[in-house]
């Protein structure tokens, strides 16, 4: 007598919980994991926070932008204005325009007359002039000494101070006159104003 036997292996055992068709062996279908609803709101937060960030930034930029604009506007000089007119009705409700008077007047400025830069005909009691360069050729006057010292005043061909340059000279205790010729140096000292007469 002959026996044979075959091989016996055993049949997938289903995971536990897991149910076929029949309630009985491996699930049928992908498989799910359990809904995590944590994950959900922690991402929504996270979204909701970004959006505030988002517009609290963008609504910064907008101002910046718009008083960057104003003040360029204000740089940009004034801004031209529109006149309105309005004509006047007659009690009837006929409007009836007003006669329209334009005169144009043009006046020319005329300039203030100004002493043009020259010689004085006054000045001080105290300095050396150039007679025509300085002040004007003529005849001049002095009340006298500016001080207990006396009026000393010259006449003189150049400015060197030599003794040889002097033309006139003349120490005053009281008023006195001189009469200065174009080129001649005139020099005066301790007295007061000098003002020409002739």
């Amino acid at each position: 007598m002959t026996m044979s036997f075959q091989q016996f292996s055993p049949s997938p055992q289903p995971a536990p919980g897991a149910q076929g068709p029949f309630g009985l062996g491996a699930p049928t279908g992908p498989v799910r994991p359990p809904k995590q609803r944590g994950r959900w709101l922690k991402y929504g937060a996270v979204a909701l926070v970004s959006l505030f960030i988002g517009v609290g930034i963008g609504s910064s930029g907008d101002g910046s932008a718009a008083s960057e604009k104003a003040a360029a506007d204000t740089k940009s000089g004034p801004r031209p204005t529109a006149t309105v007119t309005e004509t006047a009705k007659s009690a009837d409700g006929d409007a009836k325009p007003a006669p329209t008077v334009t005169k144009t007047e043009t006046v020319t400025a005329k300039p203030k007359k100004t002493k043009e830069p020259g010689p004085a005909t006054s000045f001080s009691g105290e300095g050396e002039y150039v007679v025509g360069e300085d002040i004007e050729a003529g005849t001049y006057k002095t009340a006298g000494a500016d001080g207990g010292f006396g009026c000393y005043w010259e006449r003189a061909k150049d400015a060197s101070g030599e003794f040889g340059s002097i033309i006139a000279n003349n120490n005053l205790k009281g008023p006195g006159r001189v009469t200065l010729n174009t080129g001649e140096y005139f020099k005066t000292n301790r007295c007061q104003e000098w003002k020409r007469v002739g």
